[in-house]
């Protein structure tokens, strides 16, 4: 799922602030919707993390990537279920993900914008070369005022804006650079070969996609290979099931869920709307549909299967979700977020919860009984992922959303 409106925006529920939360991509959509950073700071000193666990995480690899078995998304710090972290907080929290034993770091530009990749460059520039981050590029954001704009994958924009990625990062090479979403305007063909580029010069290493479907990742695939995609993909989220997961098995690519947890719902803290920030929560300023009261009520059901299944095992439902997408294949690797160390931790201990037969048939069979009440984002959210991404439709014998090359 890859925020909140900028503060010189309209506020949510006008017209206006719709228009403007549609232009600027949508929230999980990946877009710049939270107040910018005013300045870039100097480097200094992260403070330390005060983990409290060791690290436990087993590796996997993503493509020909070796990573943590779980990441780290970063959109959460830039405040998307709650007021954005303060700098040294947020950059805390990436630290003490890393202090965990995470090595894999999802961002992306659109993030703040710019704040998330900042607060990664100031937290992991000191351990570089002990991780891996993964960044996207898609949407066009002014570097001065930070508003964004629509989805621009022009080659030439696309290499601008990596060249700004580097900055704030503090790097010399983005190790997984991700399209963010599928630039209707642009040929693929065009944005494969425009990282093609970065990558022989060194400024890229990986190449993926983010809420692709499968005809649009054969065509970027054979033009640069693609090591990952990420999509959105969780008990109660089954869109990848039909197309993506089996493209990405066929030609070896490997999958990065992002919002694994629903997004938060399985935690079992959630029961009403009550229990959401409705100044500075997505899920309420822009009414998701699995968040509304009724909705909640209504999903309450799979919380409670979770929890049974966790129960023999001493985990909670949450865990159960992570351990639950790690079993379906060993080149999935999440990235849930958080802004909170204890949450941290407890989702790195659930890449040691190993479900069995047993566990994995009751989720499915109890998902098949229960069901799901609400589309995983408002239409016009959901409209932005490509043909395929999304449950219900199909690539096959298309191109997806992508137009072809002329």
């Amino acid at each position: 799922m890859n925020n909140k409106p900028d503060g010189q925006a309209n506020r949510p529920g006008t017209e206006a602030s719709r228009r403007t939360f549609l232009k600027s991509a949508g929230a999980i959509a990946g877009t710049a919707m939270i107040p910018g950073f005013a300045g870039f700071a100097a480097a200094r000193p992260v403070q330390a993390s005060a983990w409290s666990g060791t690290s436990i995480l087993p590796m996997r690899r993503v493509g020909d990537l070796e990573v943590s078995a779980l990441g780290f998304g970063t959109m959460n710090v830039t405040g998307t279920y709650g007021p954005r972290l303060e700098r040294a907080e947020a950059a805390r929290i990436v630290r003490g993900a890393f202090d965990g034993g995470v090595t894999f770091f999802d961002t992306a530009q659109s993030y703040g914008p710019f704040y998330a990749e900042e607060v990664v460059g100031e937290a992991l520039g000191p351990v570089r070369d002990k991780v891996v981050i993964a960044t996207k590029f898609g949407y066009e954001i002014d570097p001065e005022t930070r508003k964004t704009g629509g989805l621009n994958s022009r080659p030439d924009y696309l290499k601008r804006s990596v060249e700004g990625s580097l900055r704030r990062l503090r790097t010399d090479h983005i190790d997984l650079l991700y399209q963010h979403r599928i630039d209707p305007t642009v040929p693929i063909e065009d944005v494969a070969g425009a990282v093609a580029d970065l990558i022989r010069e060194g400024k890229v290493r990986h190449f993926g996609l983010s809420e692709a479907g499968a005809a649009t990742i054969r065509r970027a695939h054979a033009v640069q290979p693609l090591t990952a995609a990420t999509n959105e993909y969780s008990v109660w989220t089954r869109d990848p099931e039909t197309e993506v997961i089996p493209i990405c098995e066929e030609l070896g690519i490997g999958l990065s869920p992002w919002s694994p947890t629903g997004p938060g719902f399985f935690f079992g803290k959630i029961t009403s709307t009550r229990d959401l920030d409705a100044e500075h929560d997505i899920r309420v300023s822009y009414k998701f549909p699995r968040f509304t009261d009724a909705a909640i009520k209504a999903n309450l059901p799979l919380v409670e299967l979770l929890r049974h299944v966790g129960r023999r095992h001493g985990a909670t439902p949450g865990q159960v979700s992570l351990a639950w997408l790690l079993a379906r294949k060993p080149w999935i690797v999440p990235i849930p977020g958080s802004t909170n160390l204890s949450h941290i931790d407890e989702n790195v201990k659930a890449a040691t919860l190993r479900l069995t037969a047993a566990d994995m048939t009751k989720i499915e069979e109890g998902f098949a009984r229960i069901g799901v009440q609400g589309k995983r984002f408002p239409d016009q959210v959901l409209q932005m992922s490509d043909t395929g991404a999304i449950l219900g439709t199909s690539s096959a014998g298309g191109h997806g959303k992508s137009p072809l090359p002329r």
